[in-house]
């Protein structure tokens, strides 16, 4: 065997290392994870590996709906290409016969409409994919009354927070976000600086416009988490990639573990008085539902 005909055995081999056992060929190149004609670059081994470092997160979550009851409900918001529900779909729904689904949540028709050819193509019968808004999916009779997992990626602004009501309506046993554009409290804080300013040395956080979206972007991010262990959720939040890749990477995993409520909803309330945002505890608002997963 010749130098370069070794050399070519040895990246074939290292890119079968890097690709899991039995995953779909066909739908990494779709998703345009692999080339067109099957192998790894540099830019598609990088989302090769964003992919599984994502896949890590969520599918200790599903193992435990499984190890509860076998049939698996997981609604995608935001889905775009539904580039998150097919992956899942390959790497953990595909071998189950059961009557487990996905459903890919979606306003643009036309991502709709290629996400259910593709799922077509690939023989992927337990995903369905709506055009709904994520405010809309709340009632709409398309989707069950319970929801095991949610997740929204990079739903922009106000859409993190519908999928979060979303997945209080549903009694989602578990909540996997990644919030983008968050403009809606820095809009707030932006309108009641004048007022503010003169309360706390603190209003000097966000009295600047650079600083002002920053903040509030952080703010929004932290009262959620607040709003969902005001639900009886746990909550953890970490990277889902490296800085140098994206710096819209934070994730949030809450996780229903009936904890006590008193506290993160009276320290909500608190952020909001102390921030000036009042007007906002229709948007994080921390209700409870009698009945819980």
């Amino acid at each position: 065997m010749s130098k370069s005909q070794e050399t070519k055995k040895e990246k074939e081999t290292t890119q079968a290392h890097e690709i899991r056992p039995g995953q779909s060929i066909e739908l990494l190149k779709e998703l345009h994870i692999l080339t067109r004609d099957g192998k790894l670059n540099q830019d598609s081994r990088r989302k090769l590996k964003q992919v599984y470092h994502l896949y890590q997160f969520i599918e200790p979550l599903l193992q435990e709906i499984q190890n509860d009851h076998p049939d698996i409900t997981l609604a995608d918001h935001g889905a775009g290409k539904s580039y998150l529900g097919f992956i899942l779909y390959d790497l953990f729904f595909k071998e189950r016969k059961d009557n487990s689904r996905i459903y890919g949540i979606e306003t643009r028709d036309e991502l709709v409409q290629k996400s259910e050819a593709l799922a077509k193509k690939l023989d992927f019968p337990g995903m369905s994919f709506l055009n709904l808004s994520v405010a809309e999916s709340i009632t709409s009779d398309r989707l069950p009354e319970k929801i095991d997992i949610v997740t929204a990626l990079h739903a922009c602004n106000t859409a993190t927070d519908d999928a979060i009501h979303f997945a209080l309506q549903k009694q989602a046993k578990f909540i996997v976000l990644v919030p983008c554009c968050q403009a809606e409290v820095a809009s707030v804080l932006k309108k009641n600086k004048g007022k503010t300013l003169a309360k706390s040395a603190l209003t000097e956080i966000w009295r600047h416009p650079l600083h002002t979206r920053e903040f509030g972007s952080q703010v929004t991010n932290v009262l959620r988490c607040l709003q969902l262990e005001a639900h009886g959720y746990q909550v953890n939040v970490t990277e889902l990639v490296g800085w140098e890749h994206s710096m819209k990477n934070e994730l949030i995993i809450a996780s229903y573990r009936d904890l006590p409520r008193k506290r993160p909803s009276e320290r909500l309330q608190e952020v909001l008085q102390t921030l000036g945002l009042e007007e906002m505890q229709t948007r994080f608002f921390t209700g409870t539902k009698a009945e819980q997963p």
